[in-house]
């Protein structure tokens, strides 16, 4: 298998203007229509030869939505697909289903100043053109994703982050927030049900409404066309990466004085943790405010600075094609030695061990062309002072697990432990009087635990169709829900998992996840949802599940 295999861009297939007047009746006039296949980011959920449009605005959005709830379709509305689970297309959905996906990134990428501190963007334009557009004008984010691809709608429907809680002695500037890129939302615009016209129509929602807390994370349970987000003055950042401390170190037991993880979260605030499966040197990476460029930095006036990641590697390619095609699951260990390997060698060679530059160049480094696996994702909160106990647990407890089936000659991990750390969604830092918390923001403040101040986010990446890994990480999301009381999912990534499925788990669908969040404001959400889609357009098969 070569690094090209392991990669896909979508299909768009030309429409029958005959077969789309009979299966599409009285469709809008003046609406691009096609035939296109979809897959997510992993291809796990993949649907050929739906029906496709790409409205040049928002005006067309709402026609495109009073066609779909007239005729019984639903609409979903789709970026860059860079995403695993089946909040937009459920695997299974066939040609013929009801479904139009409506493509946001072709025409809803409009980009102003809508003053000095904040930004008007159409939900289809990209993070990186955002970030991009943000800097020419002196302003950033305190965080941010580390691809560039994903669209800025699809990233606030499941409450994207980065990784950033203030260092020792660090104030939180204007215009920032350590918290979720849904936390900078001022105001959103989205298509909603208009009880008057008795039709789906345009509104703008300020923060300080009530409804609007539900659409600030929505999980693709409306169709937002357009947002005001809160941004602050671009900072310089450094990067540096190292590859010498081993895990025993880094993710120790709280309470020694050696390299750990809360150290480094504790000087720089910025830290993330990417531990290749059965090695022992992390690949740790430390960002810090640096006004000017230190002596040893290089600088880097452009994003995607590590191409020996972005770029599959022919060593790590043969590899992962080997043991998908040829089922050699036992070769684990042996690409997860080869991926640290590249990654300290890449670091010296490319001279990106140490960066600096505006922050978008420093936060943005995954590219579509890295080696592509599924991934699980939970964000545990907790108090600051207890984020190296968190880490240590969950390291321990996966370790032990890995060992544990590795001695029966299973190997259900083949990719990376990736550990970060934000703030919570703090209404305030949006600088808007009465702004709402985001109801379904796994960053949410339980008002009843004012000590959780903090989240750590864990997720874990294998190739898909590992054998095992279901069960393996199974195991790992009981840990944590029975461990920690503060732990959510990551809507974007793979949950409620059985011992051979995810997003499959009755209990955590029904139960757990719901109480995670409280149940008065999970009833909230669902209700308010429910109201602005008394017909349940923005909806799929999976969502009605969760929402039921």
């Amino acid at each position: 298998m070569s690094a090209a295999a392991l990669t896909a861009v979508p299909i768009l297939l030309p429409a029958d203007p005959a077969a789309a007047a009979a299966e599409l009746p009285d469709f809008p006039a003046g609406v691009a229509l096609r035939r296109s296949a979809y897959r997510n980011w992993v291809g796990e959920i993949t649907a050929d030869g739906l029906w496709a449009c790409s409205p040049a605005g928002p005006d067309q959005v709402v026609e495109v939505v009073n066609w779909a709830w007239r005729h019984g379709w639903r609409v979903r509305a789709r970026g860059s697909s860079h995403g695993w689970s089946p909040l937009t297309v459920t695997e299974g959905t066939t040609s013929d289903a009801p479904v139009l996906l409506v493509d946001t990134a072709s025409h809803l990428t409009g980009l102003s100043l809508h003053s000095t501190s904040t930004v008007r963007a159409g939900t289809g334009v990209t993070l990186e053109e955002l970030l991009t557009y943000l800097e020419e004008h002196g302003l950033g984010v305190t965080a941010a994703t580390a691809p560039g691809d994903l669209t800025l709608g699809g990233a606030l429907a499941i409450d994207a982050h980065g990784t950033a809680v203030p260092a020792a002695g660090e104030q939180r500037q204007p215009g920032q927030t350590y918290g979720s890129l849904s936390n900078r939302i001022l105001s959103l615009t989205a298509v909603v049900w208009d009880e008057e016209s008795g039709a789906y129509a345009l509104r703008t929602f300020s923060r300080a409404e009530a409804d609007s807390a539900a659409l600030l994370t929505h999980l693709g349970r409306t169709f937002v066309t357009e947002v005001v987000l809160r941004v602050g003055a671009n900072s310089n950042l450094r990067c540096v990466s190292r590859v010498d401390i081993p895990a025993a170190e880094l993710f120790a037991a709280p309470g020694g004085d050696g390299r750990t993880f809360a150290s480094f979260l504790e000087n720089a605030g910025r830290v993330e943790a990417i531990w290749f499966a059965y090695t022992e040197f992390p690949w740790l990476k430390v960002w810090s405010v640096a006004p000017t460029r230190p002596l040893t930095s290089r600088r880097v006036t452009s994003p995607y600075n590590y191409p020996f990641s972005d770029n599959v590697p022919t060593v790590v390619a043969d590899l992962a094609g080997r043991m998908v095609s040829d089922a050699a699951w036992y070769l684990a260990p042996v690409l997860g030695n080869a991926q640290l390997d590249v990654a300290a060698v890449g670091l010296t060679a490319t001279l990106s061990a140490d960066i600096w530059g505006p922050s978008k160049n420093t936060l943005l480094y995954i590219r579509p062309t890295t080696l592509r696996v599924t991934a699980n994702g939970y964000a545990v909160l907790t108090g600051r002072d207890q984020v190296q106990r968190v880490v240590s647990e969950f390291t321990d407890f996966y370790r032990e697990r890995l060992a544990a089936y590795a001695a029966r000659g299973k190997f259900p991990v083949n990719g990376t432990v990736e550990i970060r750390v934000t703030g919570l969604d703090d209404p305030a830092e949006a600088e808007l009087d009465g702004a709402r918390a985001p109801l379904l923001s796994a960053l949410r403040e339980d008002r009843a635990r004012p000590e959780w101040d903090t989240a750590v986010w864990l997720d874990i990446l294998t190739l898909p169709g590992t054998p095992y890994a279901e069960a393996f990480l199974r195991e790992i999301e009981q840990f944590l829900f029975e461990g920690w009381e503060g732990t959510r999912v990551e809507w974007s990534k793979g949950w409620a998992y059985t011992d051979d499925d995810v997003w499959a788990d009755e209990e955590v669908l029904g139960t757990t996840i719901p109480g995670s969040f409280g149940e008065a404001v999970w009833g909230q959400a669902a209700g308010v949802l429910d109201r602005l889609d008394p017909h349940g357009v923005f909806g799929n098969a999976f969502l009605d599940r969760l929402f039921r």
